[in-house]
């Protein structure tokens, strides 16, 4: 368990929550990233998938920045954070076109007004009209705005996708084999259809990064930021502003941490198109970071012994020293948030496909047989080895 986080009231392994939904039906893949279920118009060729996630914390940040500066832009990128957080999940078992979204914001009305909610509206619009130049076509269905104060001190920003496929299109994690290489698809970097440079850290640990980050002002002059549970210890114990400079970054500490959601779609759009039965698996290094991967597949050794050079934000988390270089790869993506599963000859179209978009890829590792019917994480980095 994850020492640092659990600490600020969040578990990056929620194995409480898998001992929960353990005996649920794993729906018509049960290797698959998302559960997929039996086509709703009764089609014995098609399948769908309902998929709900969101921004998570990250929208406290917003809420900081904005009553920081009176910008509302960070508004608008957590709404690309909730969309893609779902948008990349259902990418990773072969979908990628077609997909319905619905929208949840639940508010606390004395302190996110109107104008804060039309930046997200427009923030998702902008991302649905940006997704579509690249053959991704999403449809807003609409949403709701719950105004729940007694629950919701600031604001929470999420999203539900739906979508249809063909049976013959899902990518199963199931058919991941010892043998396969890993490709990583970097989570940092400037996109060819990102507006600015992207510090990778995404949707996932933020309330480790911004407590370990940010600096005890943060926690003076905003309580409702964080939960009262958390020993005040824990809280904003960083020795950031949002104004200070990222070191190794031209990026300030507050563009890196709000950093919207990189989305993978475009590039897997096009890999799909060309080699989706050379796929075996894919991936979305979400929560559990680095050791994601551990939940699919079986008797599955992975291996990660090329992975990219730590972006700056990471690094900045991780010398607060509040946390172990070995947590950091269980709680953030380190650097790659996206991973394929192929042969190396495959590996290298799929290099090449990301490179057109402006996304470094390159193999981070491999697979072997773990030995039994258990699955293991084997991370080597900076001379060290992390075993999960």
């Amino acid at each position: 368990m994850s020492d640092a986080y659990l600490s600020r009231g969040v578990s990056s392994t929620k194995d409480d929550v898998h001992r929960a939904i353990e005996k649920i039906d794993k729906g018509e893949f049960a290797g698959a990233f998302c559960k997929l279920i039996k086509d709703p118009y009764g089609s014995p060729d098609w399948c769908a998938a309902m998929h709900a996630d969101g921004a998570g914390t990250k929208s406290a940040l917003a809420y900081i920045k904005y009553n920081e500066t009176g910008d509302f832009s960070a508004f608008s990128d957590i709404a690309q954070d909730s969309l893609v957080m779902n948008l990349d999940d259902l990418l990773c078992v072969g979908a990628t076109d077609g997909f319905v979204m619905s929208n949840t914001i639940g508010r606390n009305a004395h302190r996110v007004d109107g104008k804060a909610i039309r930046s997200i509206i427009e923030g998702y619009e902008t991302f649905l009209t940006k997704m579509k130049r690249y053959g991704v076509n999403i449809t807003m269905s609409g949403g709701e705005t719950a105004d729940v104060g007694d629950l919701v001190s600031t604001l929470i920003v999420d999203s539900t996708f739906f979508v249809r496929m063909r049976r013959s299109d899902v990518v199963d994690c199931g058919n991941i084999v010892p043998g396969d290489v890993i490709v990583g698809f970097a989570s940092f970097g400037k996109a060819v259809y990102e507006d600015k440079y992207n510090s990778g850290i995404g949707s996932n640990g933020l309330t480790a990064a911004r407590h370990l980050l940010l600096s005890k002002y943060y926690a003076e002059k905003y309580p409702e930021t964080y939960s009262p549970t958390i020993d005040i210890s824990k809280v904003y114990c960083g020795k950031y502003r949002f104004e200070d400079k990222l070191p190794g970054s031209e990026q300030t500490v507050g563009d890196a941490i709000l950093s919207p959601t990189r989305t993978y779609a475009p590039i897997v759009r096009e890999a799909l198109n060309s080699f989706r039965s050379e796929i075996h698996g894919m991936v979305h290094c979400t929560g559990g970071g680095q050791v994601k991967c551990r939940n699919f597949g079986n008797g599955i050794h992975y291996i990660k012994d090329n992975l990219f050079d730590v972006p700056p934000l990471f690094c900045a988390i991780s010398e607060n020293g509040d946390i172990s270089q070995k947590e950091m790869y269980q709680v953030f993506n380190m650097g790659h948030r996206l991973e394929m599963y192929c042969s190396e000859k495959t590996a290298g179209e799929l290099i090449g496909i990301a490179a057109k978009y402006g996304v470094d890829a390159k193999i981070v590792g491999y697979t072997e047989k773990s030995g039994s019917t258990l699955n293991a994480v084997t991370i080597k980095a900076d001379g060290k080895i992390y075993e999960f």
